[in-house]
């Protein structure tokens, strides 16, 4: 019963390695990654340790975002293979012990999709355009946008139609809104829950979680208009598009079908909201989980990275699930490049590093001794943490973004639609392509006779000898992060990572261990320090970094793994110990 339950709950505190699967492994010496590519890299994942692997969208799109324009839900994008591929890539995760976890896009279609090529040759006021959101739009002649919504991406939030109409598009004007009223979208989900379910997947990350109600439909556009989408906050209900009380109607009918297999299927929702809504998501009668973006938003600074650990553990509780502990995903900023620049308290990292992403890199200086130090210490005081880890791809290398990604190079619809004093370059810079091997690309100079200051580094090996350009551009000084380097270089960040893994799987991950006690013997508040109780009662764990300026003593005990080399019993600055108590 006891293995039963662990094998149900093996997500309550799993490592999750999140792949992007145009930028993981090209199999096929197109240029873009793919299904085959991924199966190639199981035995690498299982070496790392990870228990699960996370895939982005690899769904038939016309990637106008990365792949979350879905066309099919059902489905593999051709480009990137078949369903027997998806077959093959799981039985072969599942035969190294990797649980696989797809990407589930419930908030908006593409606008390639069946039902929206039927609504938009379908009258005002049919079932096929109550699929999606229109609205009449004001003026006379209907002429001006229902509301004055900026969308994500830029630009106004509402497309008009042949016959006048508008639809609404919080992203990218080919991502159509879909109506989480209409009986016919809610049906649909369920189905592709279960096809994915029958073709062995173990669970779900749930796009734009906090999105999917809205009440914008019959809702006075002069009442809407006092909103900005850009505006999540939503205490009392009020908000007409995110955080809605509804949408957890939708995740309980979710559980439902959740709980039809064995194991139960679970998921984790990617829901921007408060810390004090989160709960909601994660209860056991929803998703699940829920991410803890308070972790990955914080500055390189120990009151709010406690704050953040404070309020993911409180989440956890409130909702009796686990937390969830993230620093980098598709959609950030690296964060061995965050904790690089600058720390002004004025402004959040992530502002910030937008700015020097836009800025080609050059707006701040870019300390990257000092950030990989810093994500050294960051990712063992993250993976001492109770719950689950996710991994984002190429961090376990030490990645850096690349911010100087030339524009006509870009992808992200923000460096295409954004405009003005909004005009950003997206989010490419961290989903350049994995550098694999430094021995699999061209003499720098005949390369940059063709492609320029880039390489391919193994990701797209040659093709009738000549080599492939992969879809984003790999800079030369990728090669010192090749995985065939730093699997040889027992101090590299991966090395790390697989250690980390490895003890923390050994010492802290047999359930129901779940909690943390903070370390009272440091009344400095420039040091995180707590403790984990052992699995199999081996004792107790400390875990301790320090943020300030001088090295502080570490407690007795046996130095268990370190993100720098141990002096005199001394932690110095932006480093972290785990210590195994006396």
């Amino acid at each position: 019963m006891q293995q039963m339950q662990k094998q149900d709950d093996w997500w309550k505190q799993a490592v999750v390695y999140q792949i992007y699967p145009r930028s993981f492994k090209d199999s096929n010496k197109d240029g873009i990654g793919d299904i085959a590519g991924i199966t190639s890299k199981i035995s690498y994942l299982d070496y790392l340790g990870v228990d699960a692997i996370w895939l982005s969208p690899f769904y038939p799109s016309e990637l106008v975002d990365g792949g979350y324009d879905v066309i099919d839900y059902r489905n593999v994008d051709p480009r990137l293979g078949t369903m027997a591929d998806f077959d093959t890539m799981t039985a072969t995760a599942h035969s190294h012990g990797i649980k696989v976890i797809v990407d589930i896009v419930p908030n908006h279609t593409s606008d390639h999709h069946p039902w929206f090529q039927e609504a938009l040759a379908s009258p005002k006021g049919s079932e096929a355009r109550n699929r999606y959101i229109f609205r009449d739009g004001r003026g006379p002649d209907g002429s001006i946008p229902p509301t004055d919504w900026i969308s994500e991406f830029g630009g106004s939030a509402w497309k008009q139609v042949e016959d006048g109409q508008w639809y609404l598009h919080i992203f990218a004007s080919e991502q159509p809104d879909l109506n989480w009223k209409n009986a016919d979208v809610r049906e649909d989900f369920k189905r592709t829950l279960r096809f994915w379910s029958d073709h062995g997947t173990d669970g779900f990350r749930i796009d734009v979680a906090h999105g999917l109600a809205k009440d914008v439909l019959n809702r006075p556009l002069e009442e809407l208009n006092q909103w900005t989408l850009q505006n999540k906050d939503n205490p009392d209900g009020s908000n007409p598009l995110w955080d809605r009380p509804e949408v957890h109607d939708i995740y309980r009918e979710w559980r439902k079908v959740f709980d039809e297999y064995t194991p139960a299927r679970f998921a984790v929702g990617e829901a921007w909201v408060e810390p004090d809504h989160q709960y909601r998501y994660a209860s056991k009668n929803e998703l699940g989980q829920v991410f803890n973006f308070e972790f990955a938003k914080a500055n390189w600074d120990s009151s709010e990275i406690r704050n953040a650990i404070e309020d993911g553990l409180q989440t956890a509780e409130r909702s009796r699930s686990t937390a969830t502990w993230v620093m980098s995903n598709h959609d950030l900023v690296r964060h061995a490049s965050r904790y690089a620049l600058p720390q002004i308290h004025s402004r959040t990292q992530h502002q910030l590093a937008k700015d020097w992403v836009l800025r080609n890199g050059k707006s701040y200086e870019e300390n990257r001794v000092l950030g990989t130090q810093r994500a050294r210490a960051a990712i063992l005081l993250e993976m001492g943490l109770p719950g689950s880890i996710y991994i984002y791809q190429g961090e376990e290398l030490g990645l850096f973004e690349v911010a100087d990604i030339p524009w006509e190079r870009l992808e992200d619809p923000t460096a295409v639609r954004s405009k003005g004093p909004l005009k950003e370059k997206g989010r490419d810079g961290c989903r350049v392509p994995l550098p694999w091997d430094d021995h699999d690309s061209p003499e720098p100079a005949s390369w940059n006779q063709k492609f320029g200051q880039n390489g391919t580094f193994g990701f797209s090996t040659c093709k009738s000898g000549q080599f492939v350009k992969p879809h984003l551009p790999q800079p030369m000084w990728f090669a010192r992060f090749c995985v065939n380097r730093e699997e040889s270089d027992p101090s590299s960040m991966l090395s790390l990572y697989r250690q980390a893994i490895a003890k923390r799987a050994r010492l802290l991950t047999e359930m129901p261990n779940t909690s943390l006690t903070w370390l009272t013997d440091y009344d400095d508040p420039k040091v995180i320090a707590y403790t984990r109780s052992c699995s199999s009662g081996n004792g107790k764990l400390a875990v301790i970094t320090n943020f300030g300026e001088r090295p502080i003593p570490l407690p007795a005990g046996s130095v268990v793994l370190a993100s720098v080399e141990i002096v005199d019993n001394l932690l110095p600055r932006d480093a972290t110990a785990w210590i195994l108590l006396e």
